[in-house]
């Protein structure tokens, strides 16, 4: 049996009142081999569906095709966009009419955008279902829709989680969401809540991967400007030969290939904040420009000559050590004191340790909200020993460091629980050679060099052990030595307890 599945116009209603043909009847009457059964489905106008009926069946009598099995149902839809009543209506006589008919053809020109897209999806999921259109200028036409729907699924699920494991977690939030137990960090978000409230520029200071954007959207979100702009640019990546355009924008003509009017960073963050990440990074040039925006209020675009008025709060950050700079002349003094009237110094994860069972927990809870599109993925947490393991470590990548491990070790765990193996499994090695500095020494100078050497692989020593949880085996592969015995040697000359 041939059928048809098609949803009822008003469109069509209309034209038959004229005695014309409208999509619904063009594909009735004309596809290439006539239809045994159509079945219509409509949510309104019935009082027409008597009429509708009556003048397709006798269109299609005159026509010289099956007329008998023709009929208008009615659609249990909430509304004609309401796609969670229309994918159950559509699923009930998709999956009836495909089973009963040795071909169903479902027309995509009748219906809402809802009705069609439903559908197609539904329709490609049945090897004996084909698709039908027409319209007044190319006539009935069957659509190619070469989609595996199944399959685009999965790889757009896992394209989503991909993009989501090389982003940084979530960095929408305010200052009250941001995660803390530790007093450090507690006392950090109170000054941060203050600095809020104010118009003063901020500088955000912290070691690489401690979550300085995070803390700078925060400061924007609870600011008076939150319902403006908030602009990011990382400082270190700006091209020497883009600078002033990025920053300042620039005039139609202002050099080859500037065919229209640009507004640059400054501009597009107008009344709201620019966050300068990595202000370390910019070069002496830059430093001066800088200045000068700060000081005046105003840019001017690159090719221009007005003066522009900008209303912009300024937040940076760095994760260098900008006094030292000033003092090597790398960073300008006078720039430093205008971005470091409010100033915040973001902990390093190791120092606070208190933070980090519920950091942990929150960022679990964004994977697996990634994960749970994949139907094979399970949603996981970490196991007790998992958790001892990530307190053992000293994680100098920080954050984004214990981030990237997180989504490693879900993607390599199996079941429910991320293990210890897991997390150990997705660290990535680092290979220590930290040279000495230069040493100098005057002529009546005196250093214990034994006691400074066992200082040092006493340090080492105890920090490998940390790290793996008192394995010597592991410990000792970490340190380069031949054997645990050897390690124990040095334990033993250097009075190091296992157990400490």
């Amino acid at each position: 049996m041939n059928t048809l599945l098609t949803w009822l116009g008003k469109t069509d209603i209309d034209k038959a009142l004229e005695d014309q043909e409208a999509a619904l009847a063009t594909i009735a009457l004309n596809n290439d081999k006539p239809f045994d059964k159509i079945v219509i489905l409509a949510s309104a106008w019935d009082s027409e569906w008597e009429g509708y009926l009556g003048w397709l069946k006798a269109r299609l009598v005159a026509s010289k095709r099956p007329f008998a099995d023709v009929a208008i149902h009615r659609a249990k839809i909430k509304t004609p966009i309401d796609y969670e009543t229309i994918l159950s209506e559509s699923n009930i006589w998709i999956d009836k009419l495909s089973n009963e008919s040795k071909k169903l053809t479902i027309s995509l020109t009748s219906g809402t955008p809802a009705m069609i897209a439903t559908a197609v999806i539904l329709g490609k999921a049945r090897s004996n279902v084909e698709f039908i259109q027409s319209s007044e200028k190319v006539g009935i036409i069957k659509p190619n829709i070469p989609v595996d729907f199944a399959k685009a699924y999965v790889k757009s699920a896992a394209k989503g989680m991909a993009n989501k494991a090389l982003k940084d977690p979530n960095v929408a939030k305010s200052l009250s969401e941001i995660i803390a137990k530790s007093p450090d960090m507690l006392d950090i978000i109170r000054k941060a809540k203050i600095l809020a409230g104010s118009e003063l520029p901020v500088l955000v200071l912290g070691e690489t991967g401690t979550g300085k954007e995070v803390m700078s959207n925060a400061i924007h979100i609870d600011s008076l400007r939150a319902d403006k702009p908030f602009k990011a640019v990382n400082c270190g990546a700006l091209p020497q030969s883009l600078v002033d355009t990025i920053l300042f924008g620039h005039e139609k003509g202002a050099f080859t290939g500037a065919d229209k009017q640009h507004k640059g960073l400054f501009e597009q963050a107008d009344g709201g904040t620019l966050f300068l990440d990595e202000v370390g990074e910019l070069p002496a040039d830059v430093q001066v420009k800088l200045l000068r925006v700060l000081q005046e209020g105003s840019i001017t675009r690159v090719g221009g000559s007005e003066s522009i008025h900008i209303d912009v709060r300024i937040i940076a950050a760095t994760h260098r050590d900008l006094l030292k700079m000033v003092e090597a002349n790398d960073f300008r003094e006078d720039l430093f004191y205008r971005l470091a009237v409010g100033v915040i110094h973001i902990p390093s994860l190791r120092e606070r340790t208190q933070d980090i069972p519920i950091l942990v927990a929150e960022l679990m809870a964004e994977i697996n909200v990634a994960a749970s599109t994949q139907h094979s993925n399970k949603s996981k947490n970490i196991s007790e020993k998992g958790m001892e393991f990530i307190l053992s470590q000293p994680w100098p990548g920080n954050i984004r460091e214990l981030w990237n491990t997180l989504n490693r070790a879900s993607l390599w765990g199996e079941g429910g629980e991320v293990s210890e193996i897991d997390l150990s499994d997705a660290i990535i090695n680092r290979l220590i050679t930290h040279e000495m500095a230069d040493v100098t020494l005057s002529f009546n100078d005196k250093v214990d060099i034994i006691q400074l050497t066992d200082r040092y692989q006493k340090s080492y020593i105890r920090a490998a052990l940390k790290a793996s949880g008192n394995v010597k085996k592991h410990a000792t592969q970490m340190l380069g030595l031949k054997d645990h015995q050897t390690l124990s040697n040095w334990m033993k000359r250097l009075d190091i307890d296992s157990g400490k």
